[in-house]
């Protein structure tokens, strides 16, 4: 998927062999040791031929053939942590590293504290400028958006809130069941914009047959559900014309709804190797959020969400939380930090 984002941004791409080497069986390590040094390898040699002054890295175990090769190529690193709990390999990786960017000061602590007695530096999370622009004007934000996904109910001149419900580009399962399930209790007060992703998008046409049948999606509620498989450039359009998301508690999260203002529903993906709970939690304490576990999400999304849309003056102070926490300028510390460490 890195490698889709990257060309279609219109960016050179080069990869390299990696393998995650915790919580699998021994002979899959193994084999992903002889990756790791094939990746090595493969980072030297693209070392040599860029001749980079400096490299940023966002960590994971894709990230350690890499920081490994810079380490031995006396290249000052730079590691970005999004999320607000690093995982194994950020934390084995920066101890060989110079910076580590962190979205909120509350993480320097696992990276011996803020520069310069630490390794941390607290840059925020960095956003598209196109996002950064769009939330200038939520209403205008949701007219083009209405245009670009071709759904002009949605460009609010009904006055109804709108949702934006989404997973991730693959989508959540779990948020799509519990979305279709809620839509009888949803529709009748706002909009609904629903990333399915491209994974559930045909689960997402058998749903809307049922709907269509039992009459959930009949008249008016018709021309308020928006389902989409995946927004692409628009996605900052949506992000900053909801009233509304619920969403998954993504590293992204932290910096993207903060810039939007936007009030959020949060449901953590917690598995193996990935624990969202703290970052919801950032949220959620400091009043932008509401927390809802995913095992909990069919019995109380509906009511959850439904409240929400009934009391405006806590959706409003929920938005000013969130702008609380907002740094548009992220991108631009980052790379201040990587300036700043070439000079030094």
């Amino acid at each position: 998927m890195e490698q889709a984002l990257v060309e279609r941004a219109g960016m050179p791409f080069q990869g390299i062999d990696t393998g995650q080497l915790r919580g699998i069986n021994p002979f899959k390590a193994l084999a992903n040791i002889g990756k790791m040094i094939k990746g090595i390898r493969q980072s030297l040699a693209i070392l040599r031929d860029f001749a980079p002054s400096v490299c940023l890295v966002t960590g994971g175990y894709v990230c350690a053939p890499v920081v490994l090769a810079c380490r031995w190529r006396r290249i000052p690193v730079l590691i970005y942590l999004p999320d607000m709990t690093p995982g194994a390999a950020i934390l084995w990786l920066s101890r060989l590293v110079q910076r580590v960017a962190v979205t909120f000061p509350e993480a320097a602590h696992y990276f011996g504290g803020l520069a310069p007695q630490g390794k941390a530096v607290v840059t925020g999370y960095p956003v598209r400028h196109e996002l950064v622009e769009a939330a200038r004007d939520r209403a205008a934000a949701r007219r083009q958006l209405a245009q670009i996904i071709d759904r002009p109910a949605m460009d609010g001149s009904d006055d109804l809130p709108l949702i934006l419900i989404w997973g991730g580009s693959l989508g959540a399962r779990s948020i799509n069941l519990a979305t279709w399930s809620a839509l009888v209790d949803l529709l009748p007060h706002a909009h609904v914009l629903h990333v399915v992703g491209t994974r559930d998008w045909g689960l997402a046409k058998e749903q809307m047959q049922t709907l269509r049948a039992t009459g959930v999606l009949s008249g008016g509620a018709t021309r308020r559900y928006h389902p989409v498989d995946y927004l692409h450039e628009a996605m900052s359009l949506a992000l900053a014309a909801a009233d509304l998301t619920v969403a998954r508690a993504g590293a992204s999260t932290l910096g993207e709804f903060p810039v939007a203002g936007l009030p959020s529903i949060l449901v953590p993906l917690v598995i193996s190797g990935v624990n969202q709970q703290r970052n919801a939690e950032q949220l959620a304490d400091h009043g932008a959020a509401v927390i809802i576990a995913d095992n909990k999400l069919a019995d109380d999304l509906a009511r959850t969400v439904v409240e929400l849309l009934n009391q405006r003056d806590r959706r409003a102070a929920m938005a000013d939380a969130a702008r609380a926490l907002a740094k548009p300028d992220a991108a631009q510390r980052i790379a201040d930090t990587l300036v700043d460490m070439v000079a030094k």
